[in-house]
């Protein structure tokens, strides 16, 4: 029986990648310079420091584009909170790994409304679809990509 699973994962090393190049055009930007603000990578989050909150956001906005450069959809980046520690403001960016429970059971729900003879089942941070013919996979796989989602969607580990 065919099936296939919906994911949601972020390639980590392309993620440092972005980090790095971020890095490299704060360097170079006229506005950061003499500025004491850095990009750091560590435990699948991005560390943000610099002596402004506005320059904060510059930053923000300068590894998005790093980031959608590497092909990285920005969607799964998590701000957390502004900390600010004497004349430093620090943020963590965290990155959605895997489907939470919540947008799981709407996928399969959207699933089930669409009325593709499919089953779709929650498998820890994964979903697993599988229908009798390859064609309504298709079908499914098409219907998620021209919806709308709070983060983006890969789909693998297809069998026939």
């Amino acid at each position: 029986m065919p099936s296939f699973d919906i994911v949601s994962e972020v390639e980590m090393n392309e993620v440092r990648n972005a980090v790095e190049n971020a890095n490299r055009e704060l360097e170079t930007r006229f506005d950061f310079r003499g500025v004491d603000a850095s990009f750091e990578l560590k435990d699948e989050k991005v560390k943000l420091s610099a002596d402004a909150e506005m320059q904060l956001q510059q930053m923000r906005d300068m590894l998005r584009g790093a980031l959608i450069k590497r092909g990285i959809d920005v969607r799964v980046m998590d701000p957390g909170s502004i900390v600010r520690s004497g004349k430093r403001h620090i943020q963590e960016l965290g990155f959605r790994q895997g489907i939470d429970s919540a947008l799981a059971k709407k996928l399969v729900k959207q699933i089930k409304d669409s009325k593709i003879k499919v089953q779709a089942s929650i498998q820890g941070e994964q979903l697993r679809v599988t229908g009798k013919k390859r064609d309504d996979l298709q079908q499914v796989m098409a219907l998620l990509r021209q919806g709308e989602q709070e983060q983006p969607l890969q789909f693998n580990n297809f069998r026939d």
